[in-house]
């Protein structure tokens, strides 16, 4: 093989692997309960709009649920659940007061070799519970994160989502943000590359917002530049902090 040939299959390489971007996941078929439920909730690190492939998720460093202004520690109920060689983590919370459930983790940095950087990605689900609606856009105090300016349940496909992005607590102005759909089990085809991960960007209050074309699960992922680290190898390297909210829309009955 030529090394003309070489070197244009290792930039398609290249660009493949650029163009999946992780998403950490965070979710539960439930975005609002109208009556006592179990929440099933389940964490993966993952490219939700391409199906995968996972990526082993270490243990949490945080991953916990604010009620009625109240943090609850949730790592103890966390079980584990091997796909493919790569953990995977669920829990089960039950839903039975009023009120908004603000479910927040903090994943363990990932090392992604490809790119030569860590990866922490402080990821939110809110659910609405029994008509409570005081604390859907509190924040949980995390170093990134979305502050959503549109109540982030009971959302139609169509509705545009706004939020702001903050980096301890101030706005991030023209902070880039990117938006995947969770593609469940990849039955969804993106027509081009470029439809896999749409990019926007927030304004100069580090406000943005997004219509949203479709039913199903979202994500929003602003991410920002962290403090240098050290790679496995202990050479530096960079750290990307990604500040992540999860939402679900839902199709109008025809």
């Amino acid at each position: 093989m030529s090394i003309a040939k070489l070197l244009t299959g290792f930039t398609i390489a290249l660009s493949s692997i650029s163009a999946m971007a992780h998403f950490q996941v965070l979710l539960s078929e439930n975005d609002y309960c109208e009556n006592p439920a179990e929440l099933k909730l389940k964490l993966i690190f993952t490219h939700p709009m391409e199906g995968g492939p996972l990526m082993d998720m270490a243990e949490p460093k945080q991953f916990f649920v604010i009620s009625e202004g109240k943090r609850i520690d949730l790592l103890k109920s966390l079980k584990t659940e091997k796909i493919k060689n790569s953990a995977t983590y669920s829990s089960v919370f039950k839903a039975d007061k009023p009120g908004d459930l603000i479910f927040g983790v903090e994943p363990a940095p990932y090392w992604e070799p490809a790119e030569n950087k860590y990866i922490i990605h402080y990821t939110k689900y809110i659910v609405g519970v029994m008509g409570g609606e005081e604390a859907w856009d509190s924040s949980v105090g995390f170093p990134v994160e979305i502050e959503p300016l549109v109540r982030p349940y009971g959302l139609y496909a169509g509705n545009v989502f706004r939020g702001i992005v903050k980096k301890d607590g101030k706005p991030v102005p023209f902070a880039e943000i990117e938006v995947e759909y969770y593609n469940q089990g990849g039955k969804l085809k993106a027509p081009t590359e470029a439809h896999i991960t749409q990019v926007i960007k927030a304004d100069a209050s580090g406000v943005f917002s997004y219509g949203i074309p479709k039913a199903g699960f979202w994500s929003f992922a602003a991410l920002v530049d962290g403090p240098k680290a050290k790679s496995p190898d202990g050479k530096e390297a960079d750290t990307e902090l990604g500040a992540l909210i999860w939402i679900k829309a839902y199709d109008m009955d025809k």
